[in-house]
């Protein structure tokens, strides 16, 4: 019983810790590294990857459109919102081991909160962790980018009325999507997660 308590008493010191730090970062002069309010805009809508297609298959959950949207626009980025990100950001990127994907495209699989994998299992399973404590579709959106050494690398962005924000499994950090130095390739359209987009560097806009 002492055991679950001290437990209890952790978690609740380190949330509370989280969302301490968040309300410094939100509060402060500099914001979200002073550049927040970037969003992304999309083109064309473009083909999904096909290992998306098949992530599809296996959690058809993941991949509905919600039926009903009673609010729209951008969610209110307060402390306990910023705290959950910082969480769920850290808590993946820990849970999971890397592992490259060696079979190639044609081998690739995403899989939600597997023991080890990729960026792309990362980025899913921070959606499906973010969605489960209450984050509307419409403010999540993974990402393909190309990383400066020229790999392909999926990310989750997030829509806040501060912009969208980047969780990511190489960094632990929040960034705004202008300080991301990737090359934007195509993203999830915002409500609808079986449409994706074309994303151009030039549409990360200020």
């Amino acid at each position: 019983m002492k055991k679950v308590f001290r437990a209890g008493m952790l978690l609740a010191l380190v949330v509370g810790a989280n969302q301490d730090a968040a309300a410094t970062i939100l509060n402060s002069s500099r914001g979200l590294g002073g550049a927040a309010k970037q969003q992304i805009s999309f083109r064309a809508p473009t083909l999904a990857p096909l290992a998306f297609v098949k992530f599809c298959m296996r959690y058809q959950g993941e991949c509905r459109k919600p039926q009903i949207m009673f609010r729209g626009g951008p969610v209110k980025l307060t402390a306990e919102r910023y705290a959950e990100l910082i969480d769920v950001n850290r808590a993946v990127n820990v849970a999971i081991r890397p592992q490259p994907n060696l079979a190639g495209v044609a081998g690739e699989e995403w899989i939600i909160n597997p023991s080890h994998g990729d960026c792309n299992d990362y980025a899913v399973s921070k959606k499906h962790q973010l969605r489960a404590r209450g984050w509307p579709e419409r403010s999540m959106f993974l990402s393909e980018v190309v990383t400066n050494w020229g790999e392909h690398h999926l990310i989750l962005v997030v829509r806040t009325d501060k912009g969208d924000l980047i969780l990511d499994n190489l960094t632990g950090a929040i960034k705004p999507v202008g300080l991301g130095r990737y090359q934007w390739v195509r993203a999830q359209h915002p409500g609808n997660p079986i449409v994706w987009h074309e994303i151009s560097q030039q549409a990360v806009n200020s």
